[in-house]
């Protein structure tokens, strides 16, 4: 069971990424906020569908439980705004390379201090030096894709002299 979970998992990271990229293409037409609503009522929209056939649970128990978990909703738009935004300006694969890194920074620290009633795991060298390891990364993608940015607004700047003249 829990290598189908790692492949759920895997295929919801290729449909993040997938969305990431369109988001960021349709939101440079429609507007990034525009697009973050959209992405929200299209999903409430689908949940609503899936939960009419397939819950199982009790919707109405949002108003019991403790009010600072509903700020879960809150950091879910905020991702999703802050990713549309990002990936017109730093590229599909950094973007999702730094909510990752940002997502490991934060998971190792409620890991280490149990925030949130989760399981105690201490922060140790390996867990640091895979943080290193992806802020590395991030870092080595980012100049890539500036210096390849760089290099396509040349050539379009030089295939527009040579077109005016």
């Amino acid at each position: 069971m829990d290598i189908l979970m790692i492949l759920f998992t895997l295929f919801g990271g290729i449909t993040l990424s997938a969305q990431s990229s369109i988001n960021g293409t349709f939101s440079r037409k429609v507007g990034t906020i525009e697009t973050t609503l959209l992405t929200f009522l299209t999903g409430t929209l689908f949940l609503a569908i899936f939960i009419i056939f397939f819950g199982q649970g009790n919707i109405l128990a949002i108003l019991d439980v403790p009010k600072w978990q509903l700020s879960a909703a809150f950091l879910g738009t905020m991702y999703l705004l802050l990713t549309v935004m990002a990936v017109p300006r730093i590229g599909v694969i950094a973007t999702n390379i730094a909510g990752i890194a940002g997502q490991l920074v934060i998971g190792m620290l409620i890991d280490h201090f149990g925030w949130f009633n989760s399981l105690v795991i201490s922060l140790d060298m390996k867990r640091a030096f895979a943080l290193l390891f992806m802020i590395i990364a991030l870092y080595l993608i980012y100049k890539g894709n500036k210096r390849s940015s760089e290099q396509t607004d040349a050539q379009y700047l030089n295939k527009q002299k040579a077109v005016n003249c």
